[in-house]
């Protein structure tokens, strides 16, 4: 999967994505996706703003996430996923993966 790919993924779900109050930075070294899930609608783009979380990693390790063939823990653990802030709203993440 490519990062064109998988930013098209995020942005089709975003438009189902609730109002959590907080956005989220996913930096996954090809691009920048911001989703900003504080408004009615979520919004997505490619600025590297701040946000309540980052989560640093690739768009290989999201896809093998999404897959089911990586867990989660191993990831964090293996050092193929890095979450600076809000830990609780990284875990929802996976409904926008999904």
């Amino acid at each position: 999967m490519t990062f064109e790919e998988f930013d098209a993924g995020v942005k089709a779900a975003a438009a189902k994505a609730p109002n959590l109050g907080k956005s989220l930075k996913l930096d996954l070294g090809d691009g920048i996706i911001h989703i900003d899930m504080t408004g009615d609608t979520a919004v997505v783009t490619n600025e590297d703003k701040e946000a309540d979380t980052v989560v640093t990693t690739t768009v290989d390790t999201l896809d093998q996430l999404r897959s089911g063939n990586l867990n989660p823990m191993m990831a964090m653990m293996g050092g193929k996923i890095k979450i600076k802030g809000d830990m609780g709203l990284a875990m929802k993440l996976q409904g926008l993966l999904s």
